[in-house]
């Protein structure tokens, strides 16, 4: 239909372009039209064609994915069209891993057999444990994971068939498998303590917990107990994936490579380290350490008004609405503390969270609670040093991760290597000058 289309008139030529529109599944979230469509746009037959100037790719798909729906305007989060709220009531982070990879929900039989493989899969192999001894014991948790995630690749050289669906498979069991060890391991290190090897009979949460705490002074209760146990589950959900984002991108596009999963994955935990994403809840919760006492409060946000200091842990890039993720993970800490015992940041938090969302300068600016305000907290009453905050991030998000990389490597049409196109501005031709020429 005419109305399907963009007329577009270039001014320097007074030539017209007709650019069809392009709609998803749903068009009243959105419409786009093919970059390439552009390249027509020409004022000679030497020109190059009509780019689009995108930094951060802020208004560019480069993907059509069916794996999770975002509506920030509204506050909405759906994996694989389930709403995340139900998931986070009603299901575990190995059934939703099962949801996002398979694109459905699992029968019993499904399940019990993916369950089964992925605790089964959960023992990494030894020489794994000598390369994380080479790290120093002050190394940063996440460079730690970062790195034994990569060095992974060398120690399964089949996973380079990645056009192989058997074998991709096989490597996101492994992966979604080993991830938890990993992390767990990277802890110990850290702590000086004696890795601990998973537990066949043991749930993968559980396990988790147990490799990380067992036989360490002090945390027998906090992994014996069945509250953090589907805390840390809830928390695994609501991480599990989120569209678009940097570090899945970095998967997408270290994948389009045809990388091994493990180097893509590495690559892609490397982005989460960045404290602008995966590092957001440790600034959350320092900020609320700085803060001290709800007496505080009313000074801090002055401040923040005045573009003195920033409020973590409020606004989204995404989001322009109170994050669905928040709401879940704020009652999860309420459990926990009373696990744990109460933590003062909590009261802070509550208060900076009831004067931010009736300020009239933060709702102008749509500024409400992020994931990160509340997981931050948690994790501090978990005992886990805030160098780990992000370690725990890398693990949940792991599933997602793959499962884009699933799509893309099943897409024969798009699976194309991501090769953006860049504006020049630099010196024009120069000649060269011998040095003892230049002045």
């Amino acid at each position: 239909m005419a109305q399907d289309t963009l007329t577009v008139t270039d001014n320097r030529t007074g030539k017209v372009y007709v650019i069809p529109i392009r709609y998803g599944t749903y068009p009243e979230y959105g419409a786009s039209i093919s970059a390439m469509d552009l390249r027509q746009i020409k004022v000679s037959e030497n020109d190059f064609g009509l780019l689009s100037f995108d930094p951060g790719l802020t208004n560019t798909e480069t993907t059509a994915s069916a794996i999770t729906f975002i509506d920030g305007e509204r506050g909405i989060l759906r994996y694989r069209g389930y709403p995340i709220e139900q998931l986070a009531e009603k299901s575990t982070f190995l059934e939703v891993a099962y949801l996002l990879i398979h694109g459905k929900l699992p029968t019993f039989a499904e399940f019990t057999d993916w369950t089964n493989k992925i605790v089964q899969n959960m023992l990494i192999h030894e020489s794994i444990k000598k390369f994380l001894d080479g790290f120093h014991s002050n190394a940063h948790a996440m460079g730690v994971f970062v790195g034994t995630l990569g060095a992974k690749s060398t120690f399964y050289p089949a996973a380079k068939n990645v056009l192989d669906p058997k074998q991709r498979m096989r490597e996101t069991i492994n992966i979604i498998a080993s991830v938890p060890t990993i992390a767990a391991y990277t802890y110990r290190h850290s702590c000086g303590l004696p890795y601990v090897y998973p537990d066949p009979s043991l749930s993968y949460i559980y396990n988790f917990l147990s490799m990380l705490f067992r036989m360490q002074p002090g945390k027998e209760e906090i992994y014996h107990n069945p509250v953090i146990e589907r805390a840390l589950d809830v928390l695994f959900i609501l991480h599990a994936d989120h569209e678009q984002n940097c570090s899945t991108t970095t998967m997408r596009t270290v994948g389009s490579a045809l990388s091994d999963p493990y180097s893509a994955i590495s690559a892609a935990a490397g982005a989460l380290y960045g404290q602008l994403h995966g590092g957001a809840n440790q600034e959350a919760l320092e900020m609320l350490s700085q803060i001290g006492t709800k007496e505080n409060i009313p000074a801090f946000i002055e401040r923040v008004k005045n573009h003195e200091t920033r409020l973590m842990g409020f606004g989204h890039r995404v989001y322009k609405n109170y994050d669905p993720r928040a709401k879940i993970i704020k009652k999860m800490a309420d459990q926990v503390l009373e696990v744990t015992g109460p933590d003062p940041l909590i009261d802070v938090a509550r208060e900076l969270e009831c004067i931010a969302l009736s300020d009239e300068y933060f709702i102008k600016r749509k500024l409400y609670p992020n994931v990160d305000f509340y997981s931050g907290i948690i994790y501090k009453a978990l005992g886990f040093p805030v160098d780990m905050f992000p370690v725990l991030f890398a693990l949940a998000r792991t599933a997602g991760w793959l499962s884009h990389w699933l799509e893309l490597m099943g897409n024969e049409d798009e699976r194309k290597i991501v090769r953006p196109r860049q504006q020049y501005v630099g010196e024009d031709v120069r000649e060269y000058v011998p040095m003892d020429d230049r002045t």
